[in-house]
Parts: C-alpha cells; sequence; structure tokens
C-alpha cells in the first residue's frame, strides 16, 4: 500500500493504522533518509500501543517504550556484529515489536522474516509512505 502524507500528523496516523497488523515478534524496518519521518512515524505506533516519550535513539541506539517496543537506530553501526556485542538482537522474536532505522548496517545480522516500511522526503511536508 502507498500513501501521501502532507505532514507530520497524517504520518503519525498511517503508522496508528499501521499499528493495528503488528503482532508480538515483529521486525520493522524503516527505510528513509535522515529528516524522512521515521521518529514520526514510530509515534504513530506507539500512539496506537498507549505509549509516549517517542524520541529519536540515535546516541542511545535502542530506545524501549512500555517494554514492549523496541525503537532502534543503527546508523552508527558499522556491521550486524555490532549489534550482537551489544546485544541489540537479543530482542528480535520476542513478545515485542522491534521498529529499525538504518537496518542496512546490521542487514547480516536480521532475522530472515521482516516487515519493511518506506519513506520519501518529497518536498518539506509531503511524504511517500510504501507498507
Amino acid at each position: 500500500m502507498e500513501y501521501i502524507s502532507k505532514s507530520e500528523k497524517q504520518t503519525q496516523e498511517i503508522a496508528f493504522e499501521y499499528a493495528k497488523t503488528l503482532t508480538k515478534g515483529d521486525v520493522v524496518i524503516l527505510n528513509g533518509d535522515l529528516g524522512a519521518g521515521k521518529t514520526a512515524f514510530t509515534k504513530g505506533l506507539a500512539k496506537y500501543f498507549n505509549l509516549d516519550g517517542v524520541t529519536s535513539p540515535t546516541y542511545a541506539y535502542l530506545n524501549v517504550y512500555g517494554n514492549f517496543l523496541y525503537h532502534y537506530d543503527c546508523y552508527r553501526l558499522s556491521c550486524g556484529e555490532d549489534a550482537v556485542m551489544l546485544g541489540l538482537t537479543d530482542y528480535f522474536n520476542g513478545d515485542n515489536i522491534c521498529i529499525i532505522e538504518w537496518a542496512e548496517n546490521i542487514s547480516d545480522v536480521l532475522p530472515d522474516k521482516v516487515k519493511i516500511v518506506n519513506i520519501q522526503k518529497i518536498d518539506e511536508n509531503s511524504r511517500r509512505i510504501i507498507l
């Protein structure tokens, strides 16, 4: 499915609806350039699960919301081995949902089954979201 979002709020609404399809153990990859709206999308997912406080995990690698939603930022990792050494892969396929930004940096340790969300910046406010 493809959507065009005209605002951050609309991106969150699309993510809220998408969250209804997620179940425990899902690993969701968010693809998009810097500023594309990956964290905004994660905020919408969190809202569906009645979680708040979502921020970009860039400096922490991983933020956990409600011990259920695991939000990764692998931008600063150079390979899957880095993720393994940091214990980030320990949460894949558990009783939680993993949301991963910059997953291409750890592609060699990702589970075989992942869901992919592509977010493309069209202009300052608009995004193309492909689920």
